[in-house]
């Protein structure tokens, strides 16, 4: 067992030092919507768990994202369990260090059908933002959503899932309900550094940002062996509703200045692999790389790899 072990940890540890993957606004890790979801006939009733994840995320400019979450998931019964995500997010960038509770997710999951073959999932939930994305500089600017550890809105989320042993199909939505406190506007950046200035120009702005509607689709195939756990999916998150931002003239607007919509597909790829020391813990390592970005992306949500290593327990 020792030796799989380390063969595991060899194999992933070039990718978890540069990688990274789902690029959304969180609920593509809710519920029926997460990935490499646990599959098995052999035990007739739910265990609650506790997942405890570390996950850094490469963007498209300097910023890095590192995220340390706490993923706890309670049983009621054998077809209901509810889930709570309490995330501490960290960011380093050219501009800025931040760091704090990131936004807390709540989701029911109910099982609607499970038999020999496959389970039906539907599960709703929310998320809470814990400040208003108004983070400011050492020096009194501003600073774009990339820099900032809430999204600053309440979300309504709802998906359905399908899984068997060897595939999990899985669509969401995701609905903000607000817009943010955000004030970034390249404009107002207040530098004698051409340089700087030069590059805050790279960051989208983002004042009073109100995000679109999100939808997801999952797929996703598995091989389950008896202690090792495999997948490769698809993730595609489609914006069918742009962003909206209030631009530099105080009106609302869903462009940048090359005329690009803030709204359309992102889309990534995404690879599990899992260990099971035994029935109650176990650890699982996710790798993922942005195949398509939108153009234009005020909300900051621009992973383009992303890694995370996550150790399980149940009780």
């Amino acid at each position: 067992m020792q030796r799989r072990l380390f063969l595991l940890f060899i194999f992933f540890i070039p990718f978890t030092a540069f990688s990274q993957g789902c690029s959304d606004a969180g609920f593509c890790t809710m519920g029926a919507m997460k990935p490499d979801q646990s599959y098995n006939k052999k035990i007739q009733f739910r265990l609650n768990t506790m997942e405890f994840s570390f996950y850094r995320g490469t963007t498209t400019l300097t910023p890095i994202v590192y995220v340390a979450t706490a993923d706890l998931n309670f049983s009621l019964n054998r077809k209901n369990t509810f889930q709570v995500k309490i995330p501490f997010q960290h960011v380093e960038g050219a501009l800025a260090t931040t760091s704090s509770l990131s936004d807390i997710s709540l989701c029911f999951t109910h099982n609607l059908i499970s038999n020999d073959r496959f389970d039906l999932n539907f599960s709703v939930g929310g998320k809470a933002p814990t400040n208003q994305s108004d983070f400011m500089s050492t020096d009194g600017n501003a600073l774009p959503m990339y820099y900032q550890t809430s999204l600053g809105t309440y979300d309504l989320i709802a998906g359905i899932s399908v899984i068997n042993r060897k595939w999990l199909f899985a669509t969401g939505i995701q609905i903000p309900l607000n817009r943010n406190h955000n004030q970034f506007d390249w404009h107002r950046w207040n530098s004698t550094d051409p340089e700087e200035l030069a590059y805050v120009q790279r960051y989208p702005n983002s004042t009073d940002l109100k995000r679109g509607t999100d939808i997801m689709f999952r797929v996703e195939r598995n091989l389950r062996l008896n202690r090792f756990n495999f997948s490769l999916g698809l993730l595609p998150i489609y914006r069918i509703v742009a962003d909206q931002y209030t631009n530099f003239l105080g009106e609302r607007s869903s462009f940048d200045a090359k005329g690009n919509e803030a709204k359309g597909l992102a889309m990534s790829w995404i690879a599990t692999t899992g260990y099971s020391f035994n029935v109650r813990s176990g650890i699982r390592l996710l790798i993922g790389h942005k195949i398509t970005q939108r153009a234009f992306s005020p909300d900051g949500l621009t992973r383009e790899l992303v890694s995370s290593i996550t150790y399980i327990y149940r009780f």
